[in-house]
């Protein structure tokens, strides 16, 4: 079965000024759909100081919420007949399109974390796949001319399913983990050559590319398939590589980290929001995008599962974006 919600503009639809690259400022009518494909979770997180169970969580829920602060999205996961529906209301709130929810009897995809004192430290206590063990994405007929596809952190043969319903997406990007690069190889080498973002941390790259320096991993990334190259590097930021050149974009210095959880995949769903919202050549917006990505990412990481992003405005984002671009201008 699958739901579908009747959803208000979570923002404003009016003509609204732009910023000096042409990209819409608050989420129109004229940015481009987005679509997200990835996991819909129940997350139970202990930290050192809080134990927080069955949060709203997965791939697809961060980088949804993300993305929705710039473009109209669409969400493809699968949840169980458990699934709150205050999470639900959630995604009401951010305009997110559930049509591509499927809701099956069973439970909800759960996974329980617990991090060290330092965050960069984390042990997957559990994992119940439930009914996201038999997800296979089925795009409505209104998802598969969207323009800007982001393939969450799923099986790559379930990625490369997604890309078999879509009708030439402008571009398309990718995440990735060790799990794929250790037991679907094959299947992930196949992708690269279907995508135009790959989006990897600095330890996966290294292994996918075989190499110990991240720079040359990158470049020997690129000559597997992507375009584009983002590597991300936690709390030291993330490198976008192009045919162009490098941008190296830091992380937005917090004095607080609640929970990173979800925190790549919301950078994920912030940059490619952002360049839904963007006119004119790709190429012209895409280390602003990083940018933006990186700041979503900020908000992340202040609350537990999505409540640090949900707390954010566009505002609030165009004000953190404006005191990164302080700190590092020299």
């Amino acid at each position: 079965m699958t739901i579908r919600w009747s959803i208000e503009p979570a923002f404003p639809t009016t003509p609204s000024l732009t910023n000096k690259e042409n990209c819409i400022m608050p989420k129109t009518k004229n940015a481009a759909p987005v679509l997200m494909v990835g996991s819909v979770a129940l997350d139970s997180i202990k930290t050192a100081k809080a134990d927080k169970p069955r949060l709203l969580g997965g791939s697809a829920s961060h980088a949804a919420l993300a993305a929705s602060f710039f473009a109209p999205v669409q969400l493809v996961g699968i949840v169980g007949d458990d699934f709150p529906k205050s999470y639900l209301q959630l995604y009401q709130r951010h305009g997110i399109d559930l049509a591509g929810l499927q809701v099956a009897h069973g439970k909800t995809f759960h996974w329980a974390g617990e991090y060290e004192v330092d965050m960069n430290r984390r042990r997957t206590l559990r994992t119940e796949l439930g009914v996201f063990a038999s997800f296979s994405p089925q795009l409505p007929d209104t998802y598969v001319r969207t323009p800007f596809v982001l393939l969450g952190n799923i099986a790559p043969s379930l990625q490369h399913h997604v890309l078999d319903q879509m009708r030439n997406p402008r571009l398309v990007v990718a995440d990735t983990m060790d799990l794929w690069l250790n037991t679907a190889l094959g299947d992930l080498l196949k992708l690269l050559r279907r995508i135009d973002v790959l989006v990897i941390n600095d330890t996966e790259a290294c292994q996918l590319a075989n190499e110990s320096n991240v720079i040359t991993a990158a470049a020997r990334i690129h000559r597997l398939g992507p375009k584009y190259v983002i590597v991300k590097k936690g709390e030291h930021g993330a490198i976008l590589s192009t045919p162009a050149g490098l941008f190296l974009a830091p992380a937005v210095p917090l004095k607080k980290v609640v929970d990173p959880t979800g925190a790549g995949d919301s950078f994920a769903g912030g940059f490619l929001g952002y360049l839904a919202s963007c006119r004119g050549p790709l190429e012209n917006h895409l280390r602003r995008a990083v940018i933006y990505g990186t700041v979503v990412a900020s908000f992340c990481c202040e609350g537990f599962g999505l409540s640090g992003t949900a707390r954010a405005t566009r505002a609030m984002i165009e004000e953190r974006v404006r005191a990164l671009e302080k700190l590092v201008r020299f």
